[in-house]
């Protein structure tokens, strides 16, 4: 039995997110990936990914694992799933883990990036990978607002209404507003993600940015544990996981 880890590059507009759904017709990485294993391996293969991205949502670097029975190496495998896999999914890297290893349980903290176009037009090319925003935010604020995120608190705020997990604590270990030209780029690393929780979190950051909230108001945001009070929800295609610490 071996136990291998993949490192996944995709493009998440054409899907319906990671997770495998009971929707046969559902259109997500997890199916995709898994019936290409299955026909190259010959073997029913379950990817365990290091965690969820939503509908639309892309990723540079996910990690995922699988066990298998197969002795194919390790370059053939990867080979072959480059080649049979959609255009929009790529296998980065792969590699042999121990057999107790797990994508989810094992990751210490994981980090997101949600990008902003600050322009006045929109893009056509990057329309899939940006947030197109043309009104005038000051980055500033941003950064000084995002701080008061840092270390361990209840983020209930920025949780999607409806969607309660067992706990809403979370560490966030570094947060980072950055503008780049015309870009402006919201990164976040923590030891695990509420749902839509980075997309809220940019969300009341572009609200503080455009001068409708204050800087001070993101403490008292985040300690009311009220979602209503919070920004909206960005959409899904700023959004992207860049990388999975082990």
């Amino acid at each position: 039995m071996r136990n291998i880890r993949l490192t996944i590059e995709y493009d998440g507009t054409n899907y319906e997110g990671w997770q495998l759904q009971t929707r046969k017709r559902a259109k997500t990485i997890q199916a995709a990936i898994e019936r290409i294993l299955k026909k190259v391996l010959r073997e029913k293969i379950k990817l365990i990914a290091s965690g969820r991205t939503d509908s639309g949502v892309h990723a540079k670097a996910q990690v995922a694992n699988f066990r298998t029975n197969s002795k194919i190496s390790l370059r053939k495998l990867q080979w072959a799933l480059n080649c049979l896999l959609p255009s929009d999914i790529a296998i980065i890297k792969i590699e042999e883990a121990s057999l107790d290893f797990h994508s989810c349980f094992d990751a210490k903290s994981k980090l997101y990036s949600y990008t902003i176009l600050n322009r006045s037009f929109r893009s056509a090319l990057m329309r899939d990978r940006v947030y197109f925003y043309p009104y005038s935010l000051n980055v500033g604020v941003m950064q000084k607002a995002a701080r008061a995120l840092l270390g361990k608190h209840d983020f209930s705020s920025f949780q999607a209404s409806g969607r309660k997990a067992k706990s809403a604590l979370r560490t966030v270990k570094k947060i980072k507003v950055l503008r780049s030209g015309c870009f402006i780029r919201i990164d976040i690393e923590a030891d695990g993600f509420l749902y839509n929780m980075v997309r809220n979190i940019a969300g009341t950051l572009l609200e503080i940015g455009r001068g409708r909230l204050e800087v001070r108001d993101m403490k008292r945001i985040l300690r009311s544990r009220n979602r209503q009070l919070a920004g909206p929800t960005l959409p899904a295609e700023g959004l992207m996981l860049i990388k999975v610490n082990y």
